[in-house]
């Protein structure tokens, strides 16, 4: 495996997973959210991330998380192994709620530079909208990708330990 992708709802786990592949595995990893967010919590201009992802989907080995579902399309092209992680609802909740009090006034690894960690209504509602409307959908497109793509689909926390420790 040299081109994993990692998928999920916000607060899954996906960046820090991300780490601990490419740690283990010895690939560079990518950050979605990274190349999408400039100083200040800008967005990027769309043909400028649009390139920046394309030129990350090309690199010969890579981890890369965050969905963009705009962008997936270039790394399906390539990606040996899809890892969704769908852990509980709940869990995601609390997992932002503590990331935003552990990394208080500090950017994120996984963030652009100048993106200090925040949490505004916008993105609570959006975090917990996204169990009724954007999972099913993610659910039924990754389920469909596992008949022609390698899919490992984790639901818990164990999952995640095993999947991370049956990794060579």
């Amino acid at each position: 495996m040299k081109r994993i992708m990692l998928v999920g709802g916000p607060g899954a786990g996906k960046s820090t997973l991300a780490r601990q592949i490419g740690d283990k595995l010895g690939l560079p990893v990518v950050h979605m959210d990274a190349l999408f967010w400039q100083p200040g919590w800008n967005s990027r201009d769309e043909d400028d991330f649009q390139r920046l992802a394309t030129e990350a989907a090309a690199g010969e080995a890579w981890v890369i998380d965050g969905n963009y579902t705009r962008t997936q399309a270039l790394r399906l092209e390539r990606v040996d192994l899809i890892v969704f992680v769908d852990v509980p609802h709940l869990l995601r909740m609390w997992r932002i709620l503590k990331r935003r009090i552990v990394n208080h006034g500090r950017t994120r690894a996984d963030l652009g530079e100048g993106c200090p960690e925040r949490l505004n209504l916008e993105f609570l509602q959006w975090t917990w909208e996204f169990e009724t409307k954007r999972a099913p959908a993610m659910r039924e497109k990754f389920a469909k990708l596992a008949e022609t793509k390698t899919v490992v689909h984790l639901k818990t926390r164990a999952e995640v330990r095993q999947f991370l420790q049956g990794l060579t």
